[in-house]
């Protein structure tokens, strides 16, 4: 009689409530006409949804236009009265223990019978605001029954007082979006046992909430996101901090933001490529954000790749103003280069800069505090946020160029797979001039709420490990190089509240990993990516881990393998997605910008790279097209060459060229930093991989160090140098 009775108001509630919602968290539906038209399309519907809040079921009763939908929610919801009398009020409802195999059994009869379904598969609401575990229940469901999955992301109630959020600064009436998303389905894969299919249904359902939980693409600048995250966390959440061991807060970053940002408007045009030639600091940052918001592209000048390097810079970009500072030119005795750089039109120091500031800017600086988004300089998503430059480890420098849409999509992709939340507290140690430094390492905190701390340079092997120890550090990004020379510094409880280290930018080598998880019990996360690409395309996560793999690709990135000739394993990566460059700038076109275009079609990215994928998505590097040498007709991986030094030497460090050959067209050289390596343990080690006679270099260089990029990168150009020159 009860329910009769509740049934009968439901129509009632729900126009009452639609209202309400829309007046205090102005809901906004988007997508809304993919919802329309899968009506009446197919008899079976599960609609999948992100669980931020308590509001969620209510959201999706209220705002998606099916008929007569069915809410399976956890058992433990069902225990708050209030959301149990809402959820009356709204539609009809069964709890479920989502490890209950019985009660999958009654979802999916419901899904047969032909009611629209409603499932969160996630089961709890987010303690993170990042994806949480996913059961392989709905999949099961979903691929059992061949029903048609609707995915809807909900953004805005993990903001509000109904979220669980820990630590997020809280709104009493956030505003809230529902974005209904393009129809898809799931099949049960052939091949194996129930329970390895029922795996990778469910592999295959995380995927798809991964990608929920990134769409919809960024549609905003650098700065406008700033101002959305200072809103969110307040003016006086503490952020940044460098090695002067002051903190900044927002207020302060937005301040030093705006003031640089005026002076440098002074001396430039807009859309003019600005040179930065600045270390780890939190005045670069701030710089590096003001220059956006008044629509000037930062152009971070890599100031260890010496004078040709800079140069080559320089030209393609066609840089005339060059902003650094007295201090920093002194300390890391760039005098002399910058000297020898030529085509220039001035040379501004942050110095001069400040002590230019008038009355006047610092009254226009008071206002724009007030109203920051009214003094940025109108702006679309697709213009040039930054232009960083190639490490120039094959060659010269090529600048590329990088919109606001695909850094801050490739913050939005990696925060889709791993919780990053204000709670961690982030160590920069990797130049902001190279594109993992700067995105990951730096605006990844900054536009998460996160708290940075720079370290102006990562060579520092012994003071780092301290100051992660000191300041308490959550997150560290690194090099194989870099973070195996940390380890064998570092106390083993330097690194004692490290969550996340996230390995890039160089293969990850075993030593290293085994290192950090036999000294420190943490297990280091290897990623993949590329400066082109903003930079990740591949990382492993706490969710989806192989070891000896880069991970998975992340969400929105297309994939296509083009065969070698000559090279059986793997094949050419091609990328597209919403983090691929806008285009590069070369030395032999200054200024003029060569959009993505490769053999796959316009827009794909050639990476260079032969990879392997396996069945589960995961991402195996195999080599470089360009670290391949032909010997005696035979192609032979020079990263072959180096992991065979490396099984045969472990403790230390070796790369490989070649040099040309008149009688095999190339020979093999490996350097190496061990005096006693020969070629006989070279061969014991190929027998041991099975690896061909072919791959056993003949040419063994002692040296007592390899030569690195300022990124950690292998030198591969001085190594091919010097192999020319024996």
């Amino acid at each position: 009689m009860i329910k009769t009775y509740i049934s009968a108001l439901r129509p009632f509630f729900h126009v009452f409530l639609r209202a309400l919602a829309r007046l205090l968290f102005r809901v906004r539906v988007r997508g809304m006409e993919e919802a329309i038209a899968v009506r009446g399309k197919t008899d079976r519907l599960l609609v999948v949804a992100n669980h931020e809040s308590f509001l969620d079921g209510i959201l999706l009763g209220l705002f998606l236009p099916l008929h007569a939908p069915i809410f399976v929610v956890h058992t433990e919801v069902i225990k708050h009265t209030l959301w149990r009398l809402g959820l009356d009020l709204l539609a009809d409802y069964i709890a479920v223990d989502p490890t209950n195999p019985m009660a999958l059994k009654r979802v999916v009869k419901l899904i047969e019978s032909g009611r629209p379904v409603v499932i969160f598969p996630e089961g709890r609401i987010t303690l993170t605001g990042s994806l949480m575990k996913v059961y392989e229940g709905p999949a099961f469901i979903a691929a059992k029954t061949g029903a048609t999955l609707l995915p809807v992301r909900l953004d805005g109630p993990s903001r509000s007082y109904f979220s669980r959020m820990y630590g997020r600064r809280r709104r009493f009436f956030p505003r809230i979006t529902v974005t209904v998303l393009p129809t898809t389905t799931l099949s049960l894969a052939e091949g194996g046992n129930a329970r390895q299919r029922r795996h990778r249904a469910g592999e295959g359902l995380r995927r798809l909430m991964q990608e929920v939980a990134f769409a919809p693409p960024p549609n905003q600048t650098l700065f406008a996101s700033l101002c959305d995250v200072i809103a969110r966390h307040g003016r006086g959440r503490r952020v940044v901090e460098d090695i002067k061991q002051v903190e900044y807060s927002y207020h302060d970053l937005l301040k030093m933001s705006l003031a640089l940002g005026r002076l440098a408007s002074r001396i430039t045009r807009p859309d003019e490529r600005v040179g930065l030639l600045l270390p780890n600091m939190t005045p670069t940052l701030g710089l590096f954000l003001g220059l956006t918001a008044l629509k000037r592209v930062p152009a971070m000048l890599n100031y260890t790749a010496g004078v040709d390097g800079m140069q080559a810079a320089c030209t393609a970009a066609e840089i005339r103003t060059l902003i650094t500072s007295r201090a920093f030119v002194e300390q890391a005795k760039l005098a002399d280069k910058l000297a020898a750089l030529q085509g220039l039109d001035r040379i501004v120091y942050l110095e001069d800069m400040r002590a230019a500031m008038c009355f006047a800017d610092k009254l226009w600086v008071l206002w724009a505090l007030c109203f920051p988004r009214t003094v940025e300089v109108a702006a679309t998503p697709e213009d040039a946020a930054v232009v960083l430059f190639t490490s120039g480890s094959e060659g010269k420098p090529k600048g590329v160029v990088l919109s606001h849409r695909a850094i801050l999509s490739n913050i939005g992709q990696i925060r889709a797979i791993i919780d990053f939340s204000q709670e961690d507290r982030v160590l920069n140690v990797l130049p902001i001039f190279h594109c993992f430094g700067l995105t990951a390492g730096s605006l990844l905190a900054v536009l998460t709420g996160a708290s940075l701390f720079l370290y102006p340079t990562p060579l520092h092997y012994r003071v780092i490990p301290e100051l992660a120890y000191e300041r308490g550090c959550t997150v560290l990004f690194g090099t194989s190089t870099f973070l195996g020379n940390y380890a064998r510094f570092a106390h083993p409880y330097d690194f004692y509240r490290l969550r996340y280290v996230v390995a890039g930018a160089e293969k990850l080598s075993t030593t290293v990993r085994d290192q950090w998880f036999e000294k420190f019990g943490i297990r280091i996360l290897e990623g993949y990516g590329a400066t082109e690409t903003a930079p990740v395309i591949a990382v492993n996560t706490p969710m989806a881990f192989r070891s000896g793999t880069v991970g998975q690709f992340l969400p929105a990135m297309d994939y296509r393998l083009v065969p070698v000739p000559g090279i059986e394993r793997g094949g050419l990566l091609h990328v597209r997605g919403p983090n691929v460059m806008s285009g590069y700038l070369k030395v032999d076109q200054p200024g003029v910008l060569q959009t993505p275009s490769s053999e796959v079609g316009p827009g794909w990215y050639e990476t260079g790279d032969l990879v392997e994928i396996d069945d589960d998505g995961f991402v195996h590097i195999v080599g470089r097209v360009k670290r391949f040498a032909k010997v005696a007709g035979e192609m032979v991986s020079l990263e072959n060459v180096e992991k065979l030094a490396q099984t045969a030497s472990a403790s230390f460090q070796h790369a490989a060229s070649s040099q040309p050959d008149e009688s095999k067209g190339e020979a093999l050289v490996l350097f190496t930093t061990d005096a006693d390596l020969n070629r006989a343990a070279l061969q014991k080690a190929a027998q041991q991989l099975g690896m061909p006679e072919l791959a056993v270099p003949r040419k063994i260089v002692r040296i007592d160090a390899l030569p690195l990029l300022g990124t950690g990168k292998t030198d591969y150009v001085t190594l091919k140098h010097m192999a020319e020159t024996l």
